[in-house]
């Protein structure tokens, strides 16, 4: 199993309509993963400051952030990953460890990280001690991915129905389904329901076939992150209208 990426990566807002349109010809030059759609849900790990998700849309020319990750619908025995996502000069490096859902149930993640003894486990251990952060935000959508055929590192993925909850931070509930999605009135919509986050991810550059069909539909990459996206429009909001109504 993979556990360090290194590669660029390029997002786009775009319309439902620019999805269907651009999923229908993937197809001739890619094939879609074979878990269809599913879930992605994360728990992303901040100081008390918020202090990662600041430091991070200050769009900084290095940055990293913490954030512990599973697909699809809760099973004790399918793997969560805790991965390190660092950038720097616009090219992506992560590096995760794997772990059993039923193993991080019961146990906390610092346990696991300084029991796990490798080089990356190191890494994240210095990480969560040197920034002193704990679990902060859960975000979660659900994901339809596309891999090259040709070009195996090449990765195009739709995120639609992009949700947060920062009260009860666990995404290893067993009622938690990709059925009743979403699964809580304490969520709150990310993005605009009539759009989708389009992620490209390659080794080396975007194919020229990929290239003109973004141009022939207006699609141009943007910077946009979920969890800086989450803080400024809610979270710092929130915060600035609590701290106007207690001045006042």
């Amino acid at each position: 199993m993979q556990s360090i990426f290194k590669r660029y990566e390029k997002k786009y807002i775009i319309t439902k309509e620019q999805s269907a349109f651009l999923q229908e010809r993937l197809v001739r030059h890619m094939k879609i993963d074979r878990f269809g759609e599913y879930l992605v849900q994360n728990l992303y790990f901040d100081t008390e400051n918020w202090d990662i998700v600041r430091e991070s849309i200050e769009k900084p020319l290095y940055k990293e952030k913490l954030r512990l990750r599973f697909y699809g619908d809760y099973n004790p025995e399918s793997k969560g990953f805790l991965e390190l996502k660092k950038k720097f000069d616009g090219i992506v490096y992560k590096r995760r460890i794997a772990f059993s859902l039923g193993e991080i149930k019961k146990r906390c993640v610092r346990e696991i990280v300084s029991e796990a003894g490798s080089q990356i486990s190191r890494e994240i251990d210095f990480f969560l001690n040197y920034r002193d952060v704990s679990e902060k935000i859960f975000i979660a959508y659900k994901r339809t991915a596309y891999n090259g055929i040709e070009d195996q590192t090449l990765r195009v993925s739709f995120d639609r129905d992009i949700v947060f909850r920062r009260c009860t931070l666990n995404c290893l509930n067993n009622d938690y389904t990709f059925c009743d999605w979403p699964c809580s009135d304490d969520e709150r919509q990310i993005l605009n329901e009539n759009f989708l986050i389009m992620e490209i991810k390659t080794a080396s550059s975007i194919p020229l076939w990929l290239t003109h069909m973004l141009s022939e539909n207006n699609i141009f990459p943007v910077s946009f992150s979920k969890y800086g996206t989450c803080y400024t429009k809610h979270i710092l909001k929130r915060q600035n209208l609590k701290e106007a109504g207690d001045a006042a």
